[in-house]
């Protein structure tokens, strides 16, 4: 009987360090899987402006690169915005962010190029009444010659850039020629802005969530001349079908008229209602940008990036121009094989036209 109980507790005592044992792997299984990335570095350049304002507080809670991606945000402006990004600073400090490593507020352009990953070029000289186009665009060459240099020497190896100050396109290519050792597909422009603009429209226009509607293109150039395209894009309407934007609007006028015109007026708008620039909706698409490019866009969709062209669908190589773009694993790839009508080639054309003499008027700011 004796033996029989010695028997009994030594089975309670196996099953003891074995449940033991399996609980210390579970909590060290579970362990593993929430081990904390690495933060990653963000650049801001303009930070104590409008767009900056908008857009710091959006990376450091995650809507750039995702709920659970730590990040160390380094801002920069010039010297007389000094005590107002001085002010940013303290602000994100006491919004506690859980996800916010560490604030950078410089406005030495080596301190804050210094180790980034990914680089939001915001700041840039406005267009002011009066002056002339070539001295706006003189002004904007010799800021993204400097900011290029600065990145080309201290930023990351893998450094992904986002342009979004104006001219976009030209002061992307601007900064590809002076930064070369930054792979030409990490540096891009925003277009994202005008891709959610035409979004918005064929939302409203249809009485649909803006979720509903997607694959509408931004061709060229982020200025007047861009092409909203809605050739290609689709909205899923309430029975659960999916139809073609142009079907489901059924009005081919609009579409090639006050549809494009909206897309492309609509910053003006904004400043004429607010007597500022667009800088909320400017920042969510940045965030749009960075996220979709870094952590891939959704099976079946894609987005408008300004990249540098490889002459697909016939625009000239060599300067920034907006395609619709899928990405995975932080790689974007222009889609291919889109039909091209009559009335969407010259529009095309003339935006690439655009690009082509801006690009002319900025090498000749360089001699």
């Amino acid at each position: 009987m004796e033996q029989e109980h010695i028997v009994l507790l030594q089975k309670i005592l196996v099953v003891l360090l074995s449940v033991a044992l399996f609980w210390k792997i579970i909590k060290y299984m579970c362990g593993l899987l929430n081990i904390e990335k690495d933060p990653v570095t963000v650049l801001v350049t303009g930070a104590a402006g409008q767009i900056g304002y908008a857009l710091v507080p959006m990376i450091a809670r995650g809507a750039m690169l995702g709920p659970e991606q730590p990040v160390i945000l380094h801002m920069l402006d010039i010297e007389p915005a000094a005590e107002a990004l001085n002010g940013v600073k303290m602000e994100l400090i006491d919004a506690a962010f859980p996800l916010l490593r560490g604030v950078v507020a410089t406005t030495d352009v080596a301190e804050a190029c210094k180790g980034v990953n990914i680089a939001v070029m915001v700041g840039g000289f406005p267009r002011k009444e009066g002056m002339e186009r070539k001295n706006v665009m003189s002004k904007n060459v010799s800021i993204y010659k400097a900011q290029a240099s600065a990145l080309e020497q201290h930023a990351a190896p893998d450094c992904k850039v986002l342009v979004v100050a104006n001219p976009a396109n030209t002061n992307a290519l601007i900064l590809k020629e002076f930064a070369p050792s930054i792979p030409e597909k990490n540096i891009t422009c925003l277009t994202r802005l005008d891709h959610n603009r035409a979004l918005g429209q064929i939302s409203e226009r249809l009485n649909v969530h803006v979720s509903e509607v997607k694959n509408v293109i931004i061709w060229g150039n982020h200025s007047s001349t861009q092409y909203p395209d809605v050739n290609h894009a689709t909205v899923l309407i309430t029975n659960g079908e999916e139809k073609p934007v142009r079907t489901a609007v059924a009005n081919d006028n609009w579409l090639n008229t006050e549809f494009i015109t909206t897309v492309q007026q609509r910053g003006a708008a904004i400043i004429k209602a607010r007597k500022l620039s667009s800088a909320l909706s400017a920042a969510c698409a940045a965030c749009d940008h960075i996220r979709d490019w870094l952590l891939g866009t959704p099976k079946g969709t894609w987005v408008s990036m300004g990249v540098y062209s490889d002459g697909s669908y016939g625009i000239q190589p060599g300067i920034i121009y907006s395609f619709p773009v899928t990405s995975e694993k932080g790689q974007w790839s222009i889609v291919q094989g889109l039909k091209i009508d009559e009335f969407s080639r010259e529009k095309m054309d003339a935006t690439a036209k655009e690009l082509v003499e801006e690009k002319t008027l900025a090498y000749s700011c360089l001699n």
